[in-house]
C-alpha cells in the first residue's frame, strides 16, 4: 500500500488549555508492505521530508532523513511489538525562508513490546532507545556535542491502548501509581561516560518524581562547558543567588570582582576562571568513589522532586508538568 501526502493532526497533546491549536504533520509518501508468508509482520518506509506545524507556538519545522523505516508485529487489534529506525536524521526550524538546525542524529532506533498484559488490559511496555551521533542545538552547549545513548525502560500503570491525548494518559498513569523503571542506561560523549538506573513516577501536579542512581566517569571534563566562568563574567542573576545564597546581593558579587581587579589587575578574571575548579571539586565531593569501565568515577543520586532535578543537594533543572 502506498500513500502520498499523508497528514496527521494532534490536538491537546500537551499540558495546557484544551482549546490549544493543533499540531499538524505532513509526510510526502508512506510505503507499507505485508508479506503473504508472514502476514503478522508489517514494514513501512517513509520518504523525506516531513513538515510539522505548531500553530499554538507559531512555529514550523522540517524533518529530513536518509532512511526511515518502521515495523509492527502482531494482529491489528493485538500488536505485540513495534520498532522505528532512522539514519541521518535532522530537524530544522523554519525562520522565514531560512532553516535553522535544531537536532541531528546519525542513527536512532526505538523498539517497544508488550511485556505483560494486553493492549486492552493493563499493558506493561518494555522499550529500548539507541542513539548514535545525536546532537541537540539551542538548549545547552553540552547537548550540542555529539553523544551516544542506550536506554532500556519498563512502563507500567497503563489502563489500555485506547486513543487518548497524552495529558489524559499521564493523568491515568499518576492515578494508578504508574511509573517508569529505567532498567539500564548508558550515555557517552567523548571522555564522559554515564550509566544510570532507577524509577521515576508522577506527582499529583503532573511532574516527575523519583531517583536515578548514577555513576559518571570524566565529569570534570564537562565543567567548562557548563559556562560557569561566562556566567560570572556576565554577572550573577539575583534569582540564582536567592536560591544558592539567600541574603547575598548580585551587586555585592560584582563589586567584589571589581575590587579584586583594582587591587591586582587581572585577579578578578582569575577567580572567575577558577570557579570551574571549585565547581568540579564540589561535584566530586558528591556521592562516593567508583570505577566505571576501568576509569575513575563518582556515584551519586539524581533526584526528581515534583519536576525539580537535583544533583545531590544542587538543583540543576526544572521539568514542566506533563499534564
Amino acid at each position: 500500500m502506498r500513500c502520498d501526502g499523508a497528514t496527521v493532526t494532534l490536538v491537546s497533546q500537551t499540558a495546557g488549555a484544551s482549546t490549544q491549536a493543533p499540531i499538524t504533520a505532513k509526510l510526502g509518501e508512506i510505503l507499507v508492505v505485508a508479506q503473504v508468508y508472514d502476514p503478522k509482520r508489517v514494514i513501512a518506509e517513509f520518504t523525506a521530508p516531513a513538515t510539522v506545524s505548531d500553530k499554538a507556538a507559531q512555529a514550523s519545522y522540517v524533518v529530513n532523513w536518509r532512511l526511515g523505516r518502521s515495523s509492527v508485529f502482531g494482529l491489528p487489534a493485538v500488536p505485540q511489538r513495534a520498532s522505528i529506525v532512522c539514519d541521518d536524521g535532522a530537524i530544522d526550524r523554519l525562520d522565514g525562508s531560512t532553516q535553522v538546525p535544531l537536532a541531528s542524529v546519525k542513527h536512532i532506533e526505538l523498539h517497544g513490546r508488550i511485556a505483560e498484559g494486553s493492549p486492552a488490559d493493563h499493558p506493561v511496555i518494555e522499550s529500548v532507545l539507541q542513539i548514535s551521533g545525536g546532537s541537540i542545538k539551542g538548549l545547552h552547549p553540552l547537548l550540542a556535542e555529539p553523544f551516544d545513548a542506550d536506554v532500556r525502560a519498563m512502563l507500567s500503570g497503563l489502563k489500555d491502548f485506547a486513543p487518548k491525548p497524552w495529558p489524559v494518559r499521564f493523568r491515568e498513569l499518576q492515578a494508578a501509581g504508574g511509573h517508569v523503571d529505567i532498567m539500564q542506561s548508558r550515555i557517552q560523549q567523548g571522555d564522559l561516560v554515564a550509566v544510570a538506573a532507577g524509577t521515576l513516577g508522577f506527582s499529583p501536579a503532573g511532574c516527575l518524581d523519583g531517583e536515578l542512581q548514577m555513576t559518571v566517569a570524566g565529569i570534570e571534563k564537562v565543567i567548562p562547558a557548563l559556562g560557569i566562568d561566562k556566567m560570572l563574567d556576565q554577572g550573577v542573576p539575583q534569582a540564582t543567588l536567592d536560591r544558592v545564597a539567600p541574603g547575598v546581593k548580585t551587586q555585592d558579587i560584582n563589586n567584589l570582582f571589581g575590587a579584586l581587579d583594582r587591587a591586582i589587575p587581572g585577579l578578578g578574571k582569575v577567580v572567575k576562571q577558577n570557579a570551574n575548579v571549585g565547581v568540579a571539586a564540589g561535584i566530586n565531593a558528591l556521592g562516593k568513589e567508583a570505577v566505571l569501565e576501568g576509569k575513575k568515577a563518582r556515584s551519586f543520586p539524581l533526584r526528581f522532586v515534583n519536576g525539580a532535578v537535583f544533583l545531590g543537594p544542587l538543583k540543576v533543572a526544572q521539568i514542566p508538568p506533563l499534564f
